[in-house]
């Protein structure tokens, strides 16, 4: 019997074999969040505001070539901390740019919780659906942190957005 995935993740074409996997962070790693980094200033987080222009972001090419240069019997495991239902905007996102990647996986509907404590929740998922997490790129010391906790490499990019 074959547990049930989780319904925030997206397969781009079906479901993988376990194997070898290589996850990236999104925002700040792959794409360029700064023209909405506004939208988080104080007072007042809008996070409703900065999560819905999520598609219209541009690239960091020199980190998504990456991608095109990574070994193809790697699976490419997009973790981003963004809610289920910008989806729509990162699905498009993605395809514009026409980035390689297996599976995204985005926070659930409901999930309010820190950043850390849901990528490692779905390290944790990732792992017991076979996927063996080979290296990580992540732009939050936090996750950084997290992934190497977890015994996975992490490539720390340098985003500006957090202290």
């Amino acid at each position: 019997m074959t547990m049930p995935l989780p319904d925030n993740w997206q397969w781009r074409d079906g479901p993988v074999e376990p194997g070898p996997a290589v996850v990236f962070d999104m925002d700040g790693v792959l794409s360029d969040a700064s023209r909405r980094q506004h939208y988080l200033d104080h007072p007042y987080r809008d996070w409703e505001a900065f999560f819905a222009a999520c598609g219209d972001d541009e690239l960091i090419a020199e980190v998504a070539r990456l991608l095109d240069v990574l070994d193809d019997d790697l699976h490419i495991v997009l973790l981003t901390a963004r809610p289920a239902r910008v989806r729509p905007q990162t699905l498009g996102w993605l395809d514009r740019y026409g980035l390689r990647w297996d599976l995204l996986v985005m926070r659930d509907w409901h999930d309010h919780g820190s950043s850390r404590g849901y990528k490692q929740r779905t390290v944790g998922e990732l792992r017991d659906y076979g996927l063996d997490l080979r290296l990580a790129f992540e732009d939050d010391r936090r996750n950084v942190h997290m992934f190497h906790t977890e015994g996975i490499p992490c490539v720390y990019i340098h985003s500006g957005y957090y202290d």
